[in-house]
């Protein structure tokens, strides 16, 4: 768990889960005790398909201990290598899921790979609120921005708080680079753009990164600021151009395999973290679309 304070009156509080190598945040107003919930985790075994909720009861106690006010739980974007937590988060908190208004390009990719049907809606009417690119939002009064961060994914975005920015899978630390592009609706030279938006903000401003996959010499962090990361990311610093970042991007995603937990992680995701509806037995069950995500990938 790692405490970072920002300016004024913003607190960020992050939350590593080791399995998935993400990083959760609270991000609250410290006067008016309001808080925000970004990329939760739900702990999930395959093996077994069990669900458990140990990531998610840490952030509910945390924000039950500062007496909080939860107002937003915010997706960066449809997550391929974790389960969100956010419904149950919102269950015992209350606070809205948002998400960007691209959702819908995501499900309807993944609604027919999964053979979802008619019944499962393909226009993101499964969140609370649908953010559009320089959307605004408050957390107390911490003012708040949304800007459309596409590459990675289509429906990728940053959010601005105050003089930090939450990058969700866009950038990682600046030794490690940044997100994969050759997920259905990603693109290398998009990805370059959007990072390069991010990049805009002043060097002081906090970047806080959503995984880190940290080289052997050193613990997993997750906060940089928009100056380290021009200056020393292998991927995007400031001498890579455009073409030698898709060049990078692209021969390092032909190395890589699946996300363990993409499967489940989509199915679940697109459903604002959602199971499927049971069947008539009255269980919950996921699909394997045997060859379906090679083909996409």
């Amino acid at each position: 768990m790692d405490n970072t304070n920002s300016k004024n009156n913003v607190h960020v509080e992050g939350f590593f889960d080791t399995l998935t190598s993400t990083i959760s945040y609270v991000v609250y107003d410290k006067i008016y005790k309001e808080c925000a919930v970004i990329d939760s985790v739900l702990d999930f075994d395959y093996s077994s398909g069990s669900i458990d909720y140990v990531n998610a009861d840490k952030i509910i106690s945390f924000i039950e201990k500062n007496s909080l006010n939860l107002t937003w739980l915010i997706e960066t974007h449809v997550h391929a290598d974790h389960l969100s937590a956010a419904p149950y988060i919102q269950k015992k908190l209350g606070g809205k899921i948002g998400i960007s208004e691209k959702i819908s390009d995501v499900q309807n990719i993944f609604g027919k790979t999964f053979n979802e049907g008619t019944e499962f809606q393909r226009d993101g009417s499964q969140f609370d609120k649908l953010f559009k690119d320089n959307d605004h939002y408050k957390i107390g009064q911490i003012n708040c921005k949304v800007i459309n961060t596409p590459g990675h994914t289509p429906a990728c975005t940053a959010h601005v708080i105050s003089d930090s920015i939450f990058v969700g899978d866009t950038l990682f630390m600046p030794d490690v680079g940044s997100a994969r592009a050759d997920f259905p609706g990603g693109d290398a030279r998009t990805l370059y753009k959007s990072i390069k938006k991010i990049l805009s903000y002043p060097d002081n401003f906090n970047i806080f990164v959503c995984h880190d996959y940290p080289p052997s010499n050193r613990k997993a962090k997750w906060s940089s600021t928009v100056g380290e990361q021009k200056k020393n990311n292998i991927h995007v610093k400031d001498t890579i151009t455009e073409d030698e970042f898709v060049n990078i991007r692209e021969s390092r995603d032909k190395t890589l395999g699946m996300p363990n937990l993409i499967i489940p992680s989509i199915q679940v995701n697109m459903r604002a973290g959602n199971l499927p509806p049971s069947e008539e037995n009255g269980n919950v069950y996921l699909k394997i679309p045997i060859n379906g995500m090679k083909n996409l990938i």
